[in-house]
């Protein structure tokens, strides 16, 4: 039985909505894909490169594998298993350079190298820019946890609003700060001299029940509109997406977008409803969303820019 092709949101998202180039059908996903300026350029020694997004019969493609994705990426190669879009850059430099940076991936190289040798630096270089970019994600995730001090009376990201953290210890009998707006609090129950672990992990469970109602309510609303049918959402952790879409139905969002505003949470359930459609992101998968969220463009940008890291639990 053939598996369900599923598309993915990444968090490095970035950049416009481009026209997907057109590409030769391939077995798996697999090489590098050239811009047209590079590809004319290196012509006679770069013909041979495939490229990482492929045909299927008709209009739909195969889906890329999640990874990391600079804003303007302009080639793609797969990385221990992982797909890995960079900004390709011609310099004065001597030699290939590599940088690693908040937006992912910089490649720079002389004019006098070919794409071809760019393309086996990058491979050789594989592990280490793999390694780096998932430290770098680390390091914008263990800054976002220290942000949050995981104590009574600590403010928390909620719908692009901040709710006080209340802590209930088991046999107190009331929560600490009821002098509060019931809308305005984060209540959880402990255990007597709980850790921060503990309340954290408390308060994760209450922050993923309020994410899936939420999330069901807005895929109710926005799922007819878009004439599409989904089966079943499911709650990520995922380091590197804000959400996933299969094309048997099911959802994927990620919890913390929790912490984001309700029109970037729109966006991101709209964008993984439209690929119920188009399993892409093709000019049509574009105008798909746009059916619904004519400034899908705005609030695109907005998530791009959105303070809260992904984190694994």
């Amino acid at each position: 039985m053939r598996a369900p092709l599923q598309f993915v949101l990444d968090f490095f998202t970035g950049g416009d909505p481009v026209q997907p180039k057109s590409v030769t059908p391939t077995a798996q996903p697999s090489g590098l894909s050239v811009s047209p300026t590079d590809r004319a350029a290196d012509r006679s020694t770069d013909r041979s490169s495939p490229a990482v997004e492929q045909g299927l019969p008709g209009d739909a493609q195969v889906p890329v594998p999640s990874g990391f994705t600079h804003p303007t990426a302009n080639r793609h190669a797969q990385l221990q298993d992982v797909v890995v879009s960079y900004r390709f850059e011609r310099s004065r430099r001597k030699s290939i350079g590599f940088m690693v940076g908040a937006d992912g991936l910089v490649v720079r190289a002389p004019n006098w190298v070919t794409l071809r040798e760019v393309d086996a630096a990058v491979q050789e270089k594989g592990p280490w820019i793999v390694a780096k970019l998932q430290q770098f994600k680390e390091r914008q995730t263990e800054q976002f946890q220290k942000a949050i001090e995981w104590r009574h009376g600590a403010e928390v990201p909620f719908l692009g609003r901040t709710v006080q953290l209340c802590v209930l210890e088991r046999g107190v009998g009331r929560v600490h700060g009821q002098d509060i707006a019931p809308d305005q609090i984060l209540p959880v129950t402990v255990p007597p001299g709980a850790s921060v672990t503990q309340v954290r992990d408390a308060a994760q469970v209450w922050l993923k029940k309020q994410a899936k109602a939420l999330f069901e309510q807005r895929l109710h609303h926005f799922a007819p509109l878009l004439g599409v049918r989904w089966l079943k959402l499911s709650l990520s952790s995922a380091s590197t997406r804000w959400g996933s879409a299969r094309n048997d139905g099911h959802i994927r969002l990620n919890w913390r977008l929790i912490h984001l505003p309700i029109s970037q949470i729109d966006y991101v359930v709209v964008h993984e409803l439209a690929h119920l459609r188009e399993m892409n992101h093709s000019p049509r998968f574009w105008e798909t969303v746009g059916e619904v969220m004519p400034d899908y463009a705005q609030r695109r940008k907005a998530l791009r820019q959105a303070p809260v890291d992904l984190a694994q639990d």
